[in-house]
Formats: structure tokens, sequence, C-alpha cells
């Protein structure tokens, strides 16, 4: 008779455990998290006057002495389960700065909003999708002798769509630069783009918080090329935030020419280096600025909110474009499964990360995400509710909420004790989240059958 593989072994073993239905409430408790984090301690809640004990908890009673909770992990390709949620979560968060909602007021919806997309610069030709690829009718090649075009038709997914046509002529070293000051070329878009709304009314640049507010919201993508453009949502609000109208003089117009000026005159500088001099890096001219408005005009809001969580779930290695862990060693370059594309980025990345000029910015450390080191999505502080309050917004929901209240004063004492799941635990695990996940779709298409909004 032949053996049963070792997690279905080790499932069965789980299962005849006396404690296994409160550990399955565990699991099921955190969604299924396929790498669940173990805490060992106790939580006791004292009435804050006589000092009578109201609650109190501790994991000595639990199945192996210890609690479970969500890895919180963000990227699909580490927890499903996680990721789900914390595309949920974003998604609200997105949702809420364009219509309202999670402490939003409605009025949002009205102001002057734009979903822009702003790209990387050009590092050298690259396979595109359809004719684009074409050879030039010139006949025309590159420096090195190779011509601009391959002749193929490529499909948008297919595996050349991106790679250099020729690795001798793309510029890997100003691509990795341009990932490490990605974010901070980011904010110098916004600041530039208040400079000019100030000017264009004739309000000095100091002045313009009196007036009016920028709030945003953007995610980081990675394109074929490996390269890292910007998804973001933009609004003028009055100077008090959402609650506040924003001055008759702000306009969608007023704010699209502002916002299309600044990404084409921002740059930052590079620290000089012997080895490569000083680059002046900019946003691609690849640029998007689509207006969002309230008469179906423009970009749906909900599409918008549903295309920004998806992209925020996915990790480096989903996309391609990098690994979703660390590497320490040359050699882990070399064994990585990646492109030769994203290797050669990732050599570039260590070589630059070792000279002394460029110790700041730590490419060394972020050699798996290609010298990016920004993240994935951040939002201005006035935009929108915050991940921590929708947490706590579900925790109350669920009944899990463990404050201080009133006399009551809660006394806490944890410490980590682990994570994971041994093989059988992984395997129920798994099946909790896909059911969990089952019927959710399910209550998705039955809310829209009933014409409910998500």
């Amino acid at each position: 008779m032949a053996q049963l593989p070792e997690a279905d072994r080790d499932a069965i073993r789980l299962a005849q455990d006396p404690q296994f239905p409160r550990w399955l409430q565990q699991i099921t408790a955190t969604g299924g998290c396929s790498h669940p984090i173990h805490l060992s301690g106790s939580t006791t809640t004292l009435d804050g006057t006589t000092g009578e004990i109201l609650h109190h908890y501790d994991t000595r009673h639990e199945p192996g002495e210890r609690l479970l909770v969500r890895c919180r992990n963000r990227r699909a390709t580490i927890c499903p389960a996680c990721s789900r949620l914390h595309a949920g979560d974003t998604y609200h968060l997105v949702r809420a700065g364009l219509i309202g909602g999670k402490g939003t007021p409605p009025t949002v919806r009205n102001r002057p909003r734009l979903f822009v997309t702003l790209t990387a610069p050009s590092f050298g030709p690259v396979h595109r999708a359809g004719e684009a690829c074409r050879p030039r009718r010139d006949g025309g090649t590159c420096e090195h002798g190779r011509p601009l075009g391959c002749g193929a038709v490529h499909d948008p997914d297919a595996s050349a769509v991106g790679q250099p046509l020729c690795a001798d002529c793309y510029d890997y070293t100003a691509h990795v630069l341009w990932h490490a000051h990605a974010a901070k070329l980011w904010d110098r878009f916004v600041i530039d783009t208040r400079r000019r709304l100030a000017s264009a009314v004739g309000i000095p640049q100091s002045r313009l918080v009196q007036h009016a507010r920028l709030s945003f919201a953007r995610v980081a993508e990675y394109q074929k090329r490996a390269a890292v453009h910007v998804h973001a949502v933009v609004r003028l609000d009055g100077p008090n935030g959402p609650d506040d109208k924003p001055p008759t003089w702000a306009t969608t117009d007023l704010l699209t020419d502002a916002v299309r000026a600044s990404a084409r005159r921002v740059l930052v500088h590079t620290p000089y280096s012997a080895a490569v001099g000083e680059l002046a890096l900019r946003w691609g001219t690849q640029l998007d600025a689509r207006p969002l408005r309230t008469d179906g005009d423009g970009p749906d809001d909900d599409a918008v909110a549903a295309y920004i969580a998806k992209y925020v779930t996915k990790g480096a290695s989903e996309t391609g474009a990098g690994l979703d862990h660390k590497l320490t060693t040359w050699a882990d370059i070399d064994s990585a499964p990646v492109t030769t594309h994203v290797r050669t980025l990732m050599r570039a990345c260590w070589r630059l990360g070792g000279l002394p000029e460029y110790a700041p910015l730590r490419l060394r450390a972020w050699t798996h995400t290609l010298g990016y080191r920004g993240h994935i999505l951040t939002k201005s502080r006035a935009y929108s509710t915050t991940y921590a309050a929708l947490r706590a917004e579900r925790a109350h929901h669920m009944g899990h909420t463990d404050t201080d209240t009133g006399d009551a004063v809660t006394e806490r004492n944890w410490r980590y004790t682990g994570s994971g799941h041994t093989p059988g635990a992984a395997l129920i695990a798994a099946g909790i989240a896909e059911d969990l996940a089952e019927n959710r779709a399910a209550a998705h298409q039955a809310l829209l059958a009933g014409g409910g909004s998500v």
C-alpha cells in the first residue's frame, strides 16, 4: 500500500488532536493566512479603580500554547489570503478619496481630480508589442550594428516584450539609479505641482496652504521592461483638506496643466561618481493625466480604485521584474530565476552598491527590486482614511477590539514564538483560504446582481 504524502499524514495528525476544533477556529480567524505569526502571552483587563479583573486571556489554554495572527503580507506570491485583505483595504482607501466614505465626505467627488500615470524615461530600445517592433523602413541599426526592430509582431504577453533590442546599448546604470531616486522624483513632482498652482493664480508659493491642499494616493508598478511607473489619484481640496471646499480658481484644467508642466520639468541629480559621473534623472515623456468626472466622461471611480488595489498586491517576482526576497551574494544573483535583462539589472545594482558615493542608496540591499526602495503605495495625510483605521474598523466589526475604555486598564504581555505552518497545517489553511475567497466572490456577484455597490 502506497504511503500517504507527508502533508496528508500531518493533516490527519492535526485532525486527531483533541484541540483541533480550536486550532481550526484560529486558522479561520486568520483567513487561511499562509505564514501566520505565532504569539505567546496574555491580556488582562482590570477595573482602574478597584483592580478587579474584568477579563483575562492566556495562550496557555490554546493549541501549542500559542495564538496565530495574520502575517499581513501584501504580496499574493507570499500569502494569497493576506494579500486579498490588503487589496480590499487599498480599494476602500483609494475609493474613499474618490467618492467619500470611511470618514471622508462625499463632496470630494466634485473636486478637481485626476488619474495620473508617470513613466520612467527610455534607457534603450526594447521589444514592443504589436507592430511597434518592426524594423524601421530605412533599415536603421544601432551603433553596434543591430537592427532597431526585430520584424516580429509580438503579443502583449510575449516573453520578448520589454527585453532590450541591444543589451550593449541599454543603459543599465541609469535604469538602476533612476529606480533608486524614483521616490525623490515623486516628492519633487508634488512640490513643483503645488508651486505651479500657486504661480498660475498669483499666490505666493508659501501661502498656497492657506487657499488649497493637494492630496494624492499613488501606486508603483513594474512595466515589462522592468522599470517602475506610477499611477496616482490627485485631488485638489480647500486648505483644511477633504472637509473644505476648494477656492473658485481651483479647476480641473488648472490642475491638469500644473501636473503636466511639473512632470516635464522636475529632475533629480545623482551623487557625483568618478565611474559614472552625475546623471540628471527625469520622468519619461509618456504622461497620462485623465480627469475623473462625475458625469461619466472619464475613468470610472470604482475602476480606478480596483486598478490600484490590483497592483498593490503584486510582488516583484510576479511581474517578472525582480524577486520578493533579498539577495545577499553575487552567487544569489547568478542563480536567481529571472530573465537575462533582469539579472543584468541586478548585477548593475550590486556593482553600483559597492561604490562609496552610492552607499546612502543601499543598492545592494535593494538588488532584488532592481534598486527601487520606495513603498508600493503611498498617500498624502489628508487624502482619505488609513490602513490602521480600516483594520481597527474591521476588528471592531468582528468583535476583536481590545482597548482601554472608561476606567478599565488593559495589561498586555506578548512575545514572538515563531511563524509559518507545518505541511498539514498549510494544506488545511490553503483550503480555508480558498473557501473564504469563493464565498466572498459569490457574495460580490450577488450584490452586483441586486444592483448594489461594492
